[in-house]
């Protein structure tokens, strides 16, 4: 497998990445001006994550509540219907990945936006099981197939652009983050604005917001890769040599290790924090505000934070570091489980779990993205890229059913922290394979 030339993350800053950053308004300032820089296509995909993560979760937060109040479903249905969406997305992400080196990102991209905007407008007519099934489905595939070619697209096009002497890649990939980020924040502030209405207009809503995607896409998306992968893909005999080269591919698979060890303690924020929250307050009302306050943190600090890791860091210590910090989120809270911690105070530990976790993943992220186009080689990076987010996805559905269990069953052994020592092994050990990748 011909491998993509391998650039060096540990190089000297450049002065202005030295200085000081400045108030708040003067590093907007540079934001745009670095926007203003970078090629209208990398503008595109940055924006494209934005528009995306406004129409998904615009719709997919009050889904639930949909399914059970106003069609009926039983809760057993509802949970369903929810892991459909998710294995069609997740599990299908290398689907997308390989569609994306044949053809190209355009058609791929273009597709799903497609889909998607049918999945929402079935979504809002979907009045039984089979139509909300056939709906939710149609959404989650529509992801698998944009999301592989719009994240390997922005690493190739955020590499060509280090290359040619611009930012570092992981600041490019870092303003991706921060871009889904807002998205993720103000989504669901628009649906609930929606939801005023009627749940069909939320739906509608966010299909409005895929059709724009689908035009801007149409209109400025170039109509071959940039990067070759179609024709690298139609002369290298198709997506098979690609499979058995990523399944060979030692560092690679130490990478996903890794990374699946990063998302399934990030999955832990919507199944041990709810626990623990609820444990130490009583009820539940405080996890809205910790869900806030890891969006602010993501959207106030990644930039800063990549800024620093690019000057002082490799990639793979930068992973590194980020999963011992969020091991250490989770130790916290392992530390603090034999004691009874009065008033609001309970809420500290949980608190600084969001935060290292956070953190962490502010390290993690941009990393794991970074270091793939130098592991994918010449024409398989969406391969590669649909690879991790299905690897990942598949570990995260066994590490959280063995989470359950253990939060279930191993609540009250060791004062309670059994299941937040095994939390703090996870990323441990994922810690211990990104030691051993070698890019």
């Amino acid at each position: 497998m011909t491998t993509a030339p391998t650039l060096r993350h540990d190089q000297p800053a450049t002065p202005d990445q030295q200085a000081n950053p400045g108030p708040p308004s003067a590093r907007f300032g540079r934001l745009l001006a670095e926007l203003r820089d970078m090629p209208s296509l990398l503008r595109l995909l940055i924006g494209t994550q934005l528009a995306f993560n406004i129409g998904f979760y615009a719709v997919l937060p009050y889904l639930s509540s949909h399914l059970a109040d106003h069609i009926g479903l039983a809760g057993w249905l509802v949970g369903l219907v929810l892991g459909l969406r998710t294995f069609s997305q997740q599990g299908l992400f290398v689907v997308g990945g390989a569609l994306t080196d044949r053809l190209g990102p355009r058609p791929v991209v273009l597709a799903g936006c497609a889909l998607r905007v049918a999945g929402f407008a079935g979504l809002a007519v979907a009045d039984g099981i089979w139509s909300v099934l056939a709906s939710v489905l149609l959404i989650g595939f529509a992801a698998a197939l944009f999301s592989p070619a719009v994240e390997s697209e922005v690493a190739r096009q955020a590499v060509e652009h280090e290359t040619a002497g611009h930012a570092p890649r992981t600041r490019v990939l870092a303003i991706f983050s921060v871009a889904g980020q807002i998205g993720a924040f103000t989504g669901p502030a628009l649906g609930a604005l929606l939801l005023l209405v009627d749940f069909r207009v939320t739906c509608l809503g966010g299909a409005v917001v895929f059709v724009a995607i689908l035009a801007g896409h149409a209109r400025l998306m170039p109509r071959r890769p940039t990067a070759g992968p179609a024709a690298a893909g139609r002369t290298g005999g198709g997506a098979w040599p690609g499979v058995r080269g990523l399944c060979r591919n030692r560092s690679f698979l130490l990478l996903a290790l890794a990374y699946s060890g990063y998302l399934v303690s990030y999955n832990q924020l919507y199944l041990a924090l709810p626990e623990e929250i609820i444990r130490t307050s009583g009820s539940a009302s405080a996890l809205a505000w910790m869900f806030t306050l890891s969006s602010l943190l993501v959207i106030t600090a990644q930039l800063p934070v990549t800024g620093w890791v690019t000057r002082n860091l490799c990639l793979r210590t930068s992973l590194v570091a980020g999963l011992a910090t969020i091991a250490a989120g989770f130790a916290v809270v392992a530390a603090a489980r034999p004691f009874e911690l009065p008033g609001p105070a309970g809420l500290l530990p949980a608190t600084g779990l969001v935060v290292l976790l956070t953190t962490g993943q502010m390290l993690v992220v941009p990393a794991a993205r970074a270091l793939l186009p130098d592991l994918a080689g010449a024409g398989h990076l969406g391969l590669y890229t649909g690879a991790l987010s299905t690897i990942s996805g598949t570990l995260v559905l066994v590490g959280s059913a063995i989470t359950g269990l253990l939060l279930d069953s191993a609540g009250d052994q060791l004062g309670g922290t059994l299941p937040w020592l095994a939390l703090t092994a996870i990323p441990l050990t994922a810690a211990f394979a990104a030691c051993r990748l070698r890019p």
